[in-house]
């Protein structure tokens, strides 16, 4: 079959005809004059522009809500409270986007904006390479920034310093590894780089830790693309799935060094007073600044689907958790509606994806084909599907008997497995796909303890997330999340033998 006919059928297969003449739009169409390129708290009724970027489809580049019915279906209606300025639902697989509003409004992104600096430097340093730590690396930082602890004249290995910008979206980190990364300048100029190859048209970088700076902008269609890109990478997957860990404190001579326990900042992942860990959550990052507000990218999956949802500026006035349950509110809507809905985007795939969709590393790269080849997938996969990651331009080609497109799917071969180490559970979906009941926690860790769902604190105003309250919130019950099998005795939460961290699990009151 000659490239031409493959491309063709192909595209008769897999493409919806909604997506015609939408796909790969070139390029953003410009703000009226007067129109807020970018909203801030200083507005007090911020408007999306006009017209935004049409990437991805001309239909997320028009302000206001957009969903799409197919003929003959009745979805269930989108959630009637949500109050976030901008977010978008997509199919993680297929890269449909299912509903969105205001996708490419340009906002303020905080602390979501570390999932384009750690998919930029992440692969440049090895988990075991120290680094001491100088006064120079520390400076710049701005004020009233989240920090995990790092200290001048300390000594840190990269998984430590990722594991501060993951779970505590420390600062400090960040300026850290921007510092061994050649500086923030260059790591600035690498991020609007790395930025401009996905496509992430909405996006510029001024400071590599998300905090706000002027002219600092992302949308939820970019921090979503993030999002895929890294989730690619096996050591951005186990940073973004681990709730705690283990950060090394002060060396002080002639004694030992002691370690001191954080938690992830993502309330989805671990569950918080009056909100429960998502079922079948799987990261990615928070973020929270004053002229952000809260904003979130998590992804999740039950059963053989996986979504991708982005919020961002929910009303603060509701409580600093609302980020999280307005975006748990979208997850919800999401795999209850994706059979029913058409898809009005696609997220796009990075300038120059080969015909194959290779991406991330070596090792990822060869357990993907070899998922996409199995009609099973035996455990890796969770019933033979993942998250695939990505869209290319260019021919479409016919893989097996099911013409899976290769190229528009970049599996991450671990999601499953990282479903079923120590992750802090919550409620189970009923067969209409509403949580109800509680959820045991299923994990895989070895030496593990059974996890209570206790959770402390509320969200500050920073991206730190620390938490002044503290609680225990018990869970219970006998159902577990859709797709997933209970828990035994050796899958519940524990250390990771590998790292001594948890993937997973629920956060103990501070």
């Amino acid at each position: 079959m000659s490239a031409t006919a493959a491309a063709a059928l192909s595209l008769a297969l897999l493409v919806p005809a909604s997506l015609g003449g939408t796909a790969h739009a070139a390029s953003p169409g410009a703000a009226r004059a007067g129109s807020p390129a970018a909203a801030t708290d200083d507005d007090a009724d911020p408007q999306p522009p006009d017209r935004m970027s049409t990437v991805g489809g001309k239909l997320l580049g028009s302000p206001g809500t957009q969903m799409k019915p197919k003929p003959g279906q009745d979805p269930p209606g989108l959630p009637e409270d949500l109050t976030a300025r901008s977010w978008i639902v997509s199919d993680a697989e297929s890269g449909e986007v299912l509903a969105a509003h205001n996708a490419h409004w340009k906002l303020p992104p905080a602390s979501t904006l570390k999932m384009l600096f750690a998919d930029t430097v992440l692969p440049k340093f090895p988990q075991t390479k120290t680094h001491k730590v100088k006064a120079s690396d520390l400076e710049g930082m701005g004020e009233g920034s989240s920090l995990v602890g790092v200290k001048e004249d300390q000594t840190y290995s990269v998984r430590d310093l990722w594991r501060g910008v993951f779970l505590r979206s420390g600062n400090d980190a960040v300026h850290v590894l921007a510092a061994m990364n050649g500086g923030k300048d260059k790591t600035v100029r690498e991020m609007n780089e790395q930025a401009a190859k996905l496509r992430a048209e909405d996006t510029n970088v001024v400071s590599p830790d998300g905090y706000d700076k002027k002219g600092q902008v992302s949308s939820a269609y970019d921090l979503t693309l993030f999002a895929r890109s890294g989730m690619q990478k096996a050591d951005f997957r186990e940073y973004a799935s681990t709730a705690r860990a283990q950060f090394p404190g002060e060396k002080k001579e002639g004694e030992k060094r002691e370690t001191y326990e954080i938690q992830n900042t993502n309330r989805l992942l671990t569950g918080d007073i009056g909100l429960d860990a998502y079922p079948g959550i799987a990261g990615v990052k928070n973020g929270s600044t004053s002229e952000a507000g809260a904003t979130f990218t998590g992804v999740a999956q039950r059963g053989d689907r996986v979504l991708l949802v982005t919020t961002m500026h929910p009303d603060g006035r509701q409580g600093g958790l609302e980020v999280y349950k307005e975006t748990a509110k979208l997850f919800d809507w999401g795999f209850k509606a994706a059979e029913k809905v058409r898809p009005v985007g696609e997220l796009v795939a990075p300038d120059g994806a080969g015909a194959s969709g290779k991406s991330g590393d070596r090792e990822d790269r060869g357990k993907a084909a070899g998922q996409t080849a199995g009609a099973d997938g035996g455990e890796e996969d969770s019933g033979g599907v993942g998250v695939a990651i990505g869209v290319t331009g260019g021919c479409l080609v016919l893989v097996a008997a099911v013409a899976y497109a290769v190229h528009r799917r970049w599996p991450i071969p671990d999601l499953s497995k990282l479903r079923r180490l120590p992750f802090g559970q919550g409620p189970a979906p009923d067969a209409s796909g509403t949580r109800s009941g509680a959820a045991p926690v299923s994990g895989a860790g070895a030496g593990s303890t059974p996890v209570s769902g206790s959770a402390s604190g509320s969200a500050s105003g920073s991206d730190s997330g620390s938490a002044s309250a503290s609680g225990s919130v018990a869970g219970s019950g006998s159902g577990s999340a859709a797709g997933e099998p209970e828990a035994g005795p050796a899958d519940r939460p524990g250390p990771d033998p590998a790292t001594g961290s948890d993937r997973v699990g629920a956060r103990d009151p501070d």
